[in-house]
């Protein structure tokens, strides 16, 4: 596993800051432009995982430019140029702390949340009678706070993100109506490829000029869920688990080897065997999302080949 990016310390030329969250690493370059790496790292239930998974950044990374690319005439993002396989280069900006989490269908968390008798989410209600993975009658907002490395994001709605002001009402309104945007052109999207996208986050952040822009990943199987369409009207009226392509696979198997993140739990073992099938699973899902076929990077010099490509792109 030594062809996985896990960690990086890199020193670019015009370097300012360094931060690493759960899978990305961002250069500061000048204060003006940030390099993100997408590392190999597997985050789940907020915990990075001990091994990394082969070509999982590099699927992130590219899925997330295509479908920046596919909505930047809906809200304008952060994206300048993407000079290697798991590299992206924009505009440095101030993120919001809060993620924008948007559901289609009561799945996933909402999912176990309903499960364990709560009918409200982020200030949202959540109607009684319904099933795991049933629509909900309109798409709802339950935004997260944005945790730190080895912390928990947690629900929060509204309202206390006005009344705490941690985003300003004006500035909410558009995350708003951003979210709603970006949420209506992946539905499209998935569509078009045979799958229903479920849930999803979306993160912002503002340029020095002021502009919100959409940041880090976007529809990627780390940030998002999907369900394959032609199965999913039989599979819900029999009340059977849906077939999906997103990262629940993996906390699924965490769940059913006694893992969720809490205190006192240890992370089980994950033989090279498990950590193989995670990876063609990863690539499965960029195949099945993008409808091409994925082309893996050159992984024999990795470190060297991040570096010279970032190094080329700043030359410029």
């Amino acid at each position: 596993m030594s062809t996985t990016i896990t960690e990086t310390n890199f020193n670019f030329p015009g370097q300012t800051a360094k931060y690493t969250g759960k899978v990305r690493e961002v250069y500061t370059i000048n204060d003006d432009l940030l390099v993100m790496i997408a590392s190999d790292r597997l985050s789940a239930f907020d915990v990075v995982m001990p091994k990394g998974i082969p070509y999982k950044g590099q699927i992130l990374n590219q899925i997330a430019t295509k479908m920046m690319k596919a909505t930047e005439h809906l809200v304008p993002n952060w994206l300048i140029a993407t000079p290697d396989p798991n590299v992206a280069i924009g505009h440095a900006c101030e993120p919001f702390k809060v993620e924008m989490v948007i559901r289609g269908y009561m799945s996933g968390h909402a999912a176990r949340e309903y499960k364990a008798g709560k009918r409200m989410l982020c200030g949202v209600e959540m109607s009684n009678g319904m099933i795991e993975n049933d629509k909900f009658p309109s798409p709802i907002i339950t935004p997260a706070t944005k945790a730190e490395m080895g912390e928990h994001d947690e629900d929060i709605s509204r309202e206390d993100i006005l009344s705490r002001g941690i985003v300003s009402e004006e500035d909410y309104i558009l995350l708003e109506i951003y979210t709603y945007l970006l949420f209506k052109e992946g539905t499209k999207i998935a569509k078009e490829r045979g799958l229903i996208l479920v849930d999803t986050k979306y993160e912002f952040g503002k340029t020095k000029e002021g502009k919100i822009v959409l940041i880090d990943e976007i529809h990627t199987p780390d940030s998002s869920r999907y369900f394959y369409a032609d199965t999913y009207n039989e599979l819900q009226k029999k009340q059977q688990p849906q077939k999906q392509l997103s990262k629940e696979f993996v906390r699924q198997w965490l769940i059913g080897n006694d893992f969720q993140g809490k205190e006192g739990q240890e992370i089980p073992l994950m033989s090279d065997e498990y950590v193989n099938s995670v990876s063609e699973r990863y690539i499965e899902l960029y195949e099945n999302i993008t409808g091409e076929t994925f082309v893996k990077g050159d992984v024999s010099n990795i470190m060297d080949r991040i570096e010279e490509n970032v190094v080329s792109f700043l030359k410029k």
